[in-house]
């Protein structure tokens, strides 16, 4: 009677346990369902097969076959419950899964290390952010997003149970083995960020695990090497240790692993182990605590509690305790031999063995273990390195960064133009791609040197210097700190200079410094990926906004929780397409295009560009700077000659600046009120507004030069010299030199020449000659001293300019052509234009050089109304008067200055921009065009013209306009 009794108790104990929702989280809505098959399935399993439940053991995917064949025999013989997997690849993992899964009576648990992705065991996987970094995030929905995308990546490889995520409270910045993998020191941020991050994982149908309980945040000892104690009272770990468990439980969680740790308060007995500990796992957390869910022991191999006792007798006394999973045995035959033997001797009862088997196969059933299927190795590693992905590692890191020192404003840096920067890596990996970044925006110069005595005199010409400290992102383990040298020299420059530092590791490392007084910005971008690198970069230039959070306390007054937030200034940043509704793969059919292009030798190379909502996310480099077999290829910073384009971005950005700020000057202003000498002349009354849209009667060009040939058809003694001089000393090319006098020459035979007889729209360079004579007269300037200074240098242009081959190496310069009809050489460096040529270099016209990076700055900002980078360059209104087309009435499709959309069926673009567009080409083969309506600028560098400008297969072809349309069809939204 007594036994009847007994076994209806137990019974109704496990009934319990599958029909309370709110309080076991392993129960599923089909609950009677669930529990017809975990009773079907336990009661087919012999005595030896219950015990092989209890036990999940590693297996390595880059295993040898004498490791194959133990797991074989382990799964054949001993017939364990589930498998851990370590290092290796997907693609092996997923084979040796099946075949391991073939075999088992019973389909397994498998469980994975994916705290931050799968990548934290496998390679070819997707890493995402260290909880630390993920503790600086605010917006908890990010967070959710992130375990939910680990806890994809784990059901497509047929991982189960994810041992994440660490909710270890990290109050000890000593902490050797934690660190990186805790959210952090506060208990509210530690907690909120775990439920989060759990509940995406459970969401995918992954099973979440809260470790190291009772909590390993507080320790200076590994307990891979050794027990750690924690010396606190039972109602500071109840307060601060057990917190997130208790939040975790009442959200749900599914399982939790207990710690290898001495905790006194806790456990009587001295330097005893919690995962073996009866008060600890049964009293406290089950009992106390209320949780019904899957225990799991931490890895029984390590030495915290492998030096406790023998193997077996370990994993008896974690099974007595309470646990449910005994993980990585050090020997499971003798394991569960011991456990055998304690239920023979009934100190291991039937209703003990079968709470824990049915909690596990509870656990199978809710995975999706009834309907076992084999993982599908087709596209599996297309399939953990999603676009997806990489979209919200991006938000995180964004909403990660944290500024938390921002003295006198130095943060986003403005005023580009007044800022000499110098960059400063510190640590032993890589800062490439943030110095890449950063040059993005600016001219950064890095100085290197193994001596910082040399490096502190190399800063004498720098006022700004950016500090970063980069060490290895492989793991959160690797070493963090800086170096006594690094601290010594940052200490110095910092009391001579404005300096700003950027940690990229664990905000920790910010405890080495004994005052961060003299340091006006300091950013903690927590890791070194390539992703921190470049993101960290835009909000140093704002870019992007600053949104983090310290999520621990890091010496010198800088507290968990702080983080100054950071406006963006409207500059470029640089992202993926869909962030900004544009289909990635659609896009990148431009590619075809480009390539097109160069291998039917309409262009040497190619610099494409396309920006959206303010985001780059697209530039991409095709061919080389000419057709020879070693010939440099295409880089980003490669010059060149955007010849026409020079109109909009040198000559127009003046002429609206005038315009603006003097009121006796406007659109409506003529030619005789603007240039003394044009008064009488026949050109007298032509407006502003006419001539630079093109509607003034004006020839289309007049070839200067042909009139300086002599009868060979080679330069004029009378007008060249091979070497400068007093006389000749305009440098149109290589060893060749006109006289001095002749640009005033050119302009007499412009205010000379006869008009055309019919008004009508008719492209034409003239008005850009006269201009630049009024630009410079206006200004007492000259035109690229002028448009430099006003534009470029605080805009960020830093490679845009006039006459290249002053300031930069020829091989960053793109040819441009073969003259065989006036200079008689190679033009590399100096301007195609031979009018522009004539005066030094400097068309108001041609004569620019610059990148599609550099264009892109100066069509966002006409496309922000006159402002980028925090300054107003431009009157919206000045903007859309110059952006108007006047004369549609007439056939004339162009604005002032400004190319506009076709008015018929062909034209300068695709015919699928918004009337609002505007941009402009060149001859040399480049073009650019902006879009407010879709907030879209797009650019394109080429060299069309070499060797020879003769044929324009370009445009014959509507190459540029061919992508234009492209880009527009990826346009999701």
């Amino acid at each position: 009677m007594r036994n009847i009794l007994f076994l209806s108790i137990i019974f109704f104990s496990i009934h319990l346990s599958f029909s309370q929702n709110s309080t076991n989280p392993l129960v599923t809505k089909d609950a009677i369902a669930q529990q017809k098959w975990v009773d079907s399935v336990y009661n087919k399993l012999s005595l030896q097969e219950k015990i092989g439940q209890l036990f999940m053991v590693r297996a390595m995917t880059s295993a040898n076959t004498r490791d194959v064949t133990s797991i074989k025999n382990l799964i054949q013989n001993n017939h364990i419950g589930g498998i851990i997997y370590s290092k290796g690849g997907p693609v092996k993992l997923a084979k040796l899964n099946n075949t391991y899964q073939g075999m088992s009576k019973v389909p397994m648990l498998i469980g994975m290390d994916a705290e931050w992705g799968l990548s934290m065991r496998l390679d070819s996987t997707y890493a995402f952010p260290w909880n630390m970094t993920l503790g600086a995030v605010k917006n908890k929905q990010l967070v959710e997003q992130a375990g939910k995308h680990i806890g994809e990546h784990c059901k497509r490889l047929g991982i189960h149970f994810n041992f994440g995520p660490d909710v270890d409270i990290n109050t000890n910045p000593k902490n050797p083995i934690i660190g990186n993998r805790s959210f952090g020191e506060d208990r509210e941020t530690v907690t909120e960020h775990a439920v989060a991050f759990m509940k995406g994982l459970q969401s995918a149908g992954v099973m979440a695990t809260g470790k190291h309980f009772p909590g390993h945040g507080d320790t200076e000892t590994d307990s891979h090497k050794a027990l750690p104690t924690i010396n606190f009272s039972e109602k500071r770990i109840d307060s601060i240790e057990l917190y997130p468990y208790k939040q975790m439980i009442k959200n749900g969680m599914e399982s939790v692993m207990v710690a290898h740790l001495n905790v006194p308060s806790l456990e009587a007995r001295p330097d005893f182990p919690s995962s073996l500990s009866k008060t600890i796992i049964t009293d406290l957390l089950k009992d106390k605590m209320g949780f019904q869910g899957l225990i799991f022991t931490d890895a029984l191999e390590m030495k915290g509690v492998a030096n406790f006792s023998s193997p077996g007798d370990i994993d008896l006394a974690a099974f007595l305790a309470g646990n449910d999973i005994l993980l990585i045995s050090e020997d499971v035959p003798k394991a569960m031999e011991k456990i055998a033997e304690a239920y023979n001797d009934q100190t291991i009862t039937e209703a003990r063995l079968a709470y824990s088997v049915k909690k596990i196969l509870m656990s199978k059933y809710k995975v999706g273990l009834n309907h076992y299927k084999p993982i599908d190795t087709a596209n599996l590693v297309e399939d953990l390195n999603r676009l997806e992905d990489d979209i919200l590692n991006e938000e995180l890191f964004e909403n990660a960064i944290t500024v938390v020192k921002n003295e006198d404003d130095i943060l986003p840096l403005r005023d580009l133009d007044q800022k000499s920067i110098a960059y400063i890596k510190l640590g032993d990996d890589s800062g490439s791609t943030f110095l890449d970044e950063l040059k993005k925006y600016t001219k950064v110069h890095e100085i290197l040197s193994d001596s910082y005595e040399y490096i502190k005199t190399r800063l004498d010409n720098y006022n700004t210097v950016i500090f970063g400290l980069h060490r290895s992102n492989v793991n959160p383990w690797k070493s963090y700190e800086f170096t006594t040298e690094e601290v010594q020299l940052l200490d110095s420059i910092s009391k001579t200079h404005h300096v700003i530092l950027d940690v990229f590791v664990k905000p920790y490392a910010l405890l080495d410094l004994s005052s961060v007084d003299h340091i006006e910005g300091l950013v903690v971008s927590y890791q070194n990926s390539e992703v921190a690198q470049k993101k960290s970069a835009q909000i140093i230039f704002g870019a992007l906004e600053a949104k983090g959070q310290l999520p621990v306390s890091v010496g010198n007054g800088l507290h968990a929780g702080d983080g100054i937030a950071i406006n963006s200034i409207s500059r470029l940043g640089y992202s993926i397409p869909e962030r900004v509704g544009i289909d990635s793969k659609k896009l990148h059919k431009i590619d075809a295009v480009a390539q097109r292009a160069v291998d039917e030798h309409m262009t040497p190379g190619v610099q494409l560009l396309v920006a959206r909502r303010g985001q780059v996310i697209y530039s991409q480099n095709f061919g080389k700077h000419t057709y020879d077999a070693d010939s440099e290829p295409v880089k980003d910073n490669d010059l060149y000659d955007i010849a026409s384009i020079t109109k909009i971005v040198a000559s127009l950005p003046l002429i609206m600046e005038i315009v603006e700020q003097d009121d006796e000057i406007s659109i409506n202003s003529t030619l005789s009120d603007l240039i003394p000498t044009y008064v009488g002349s026949n050109k007298a009354n032509i407006t502003l507004k006419q001539m630079l849209s093109h509607y003034a009667r004006l020839k289309p060009w007049i070839p200067f030069y042909v009139a300086t040939l002599d009868s060979t058809k080679m330069p004029s003694n009378s007008y060249y010299s091979n070497a400068p001089s007093e006389l000749f000393n305009i440098k149109v090319s290589n060893n060749l030199y006109l006289k001095r006098d002749y640009p005033e020459t050119m302009q007499q035979i412009i205010m000379d020449t006869d008009l055309l007889k019919t008004l009508k729209y008719r492209y034409s360079d003239l008005p850009y000659y006269i201009l630049k004579k009024f630009i410079e007269t206006y200004y007492d300037r000259t035109l690229d001293h002028l448009v430099q200074t006003h534009f470029y240098e605080s805009l960020g242009m830093n490679v845009t300019t006039y006459n290249p081959y002053l300031k930069f190496p020829m091989k960053d310069i793109v040819p441009t052509e073969n003259d065989t009809y006036y200079r008689h050489q190679v033009v590399q460096g100096y301007v195609h234009d031979m009018g522009a040529a004539m005066q030094n270099g400097v068309g108001g016209h041609a004569g620019v050089f610059s990148n599609a990076n550099d264009i892109a700055k100066i069509m966002q900002m006409y496309l922000q109304k006159g402002f980028y980078g925090d300054k107003r360059y431009l009157k919206p209104e000045t903007i859309d008067m110059f952006n108007t087309t006047y004369y549609s009435s007439k056939g004339n499709r162009r604005g002032i200055g400004f190319d506009k959309p076709q008015l018929g069926t062909s034209g300068p673009t695709c015919g699928c921009v918004s009337m609002k567009s505007f941009g402009h080409s060149g001859f040399t083969g480049t073009y650019t065009w902006a879009d407010p309506d879709e907030e879209l600028v797009y650019v394109f560098m080429a060299n069309r013209t070499y060797p020879s400008a003769e044929i324009n297969m370009l445009l014959r072809e509507n190459i540029r306009t061919d992508i234009q349309e492209l880009i527009y069809e990826a346009i999701i939204n």
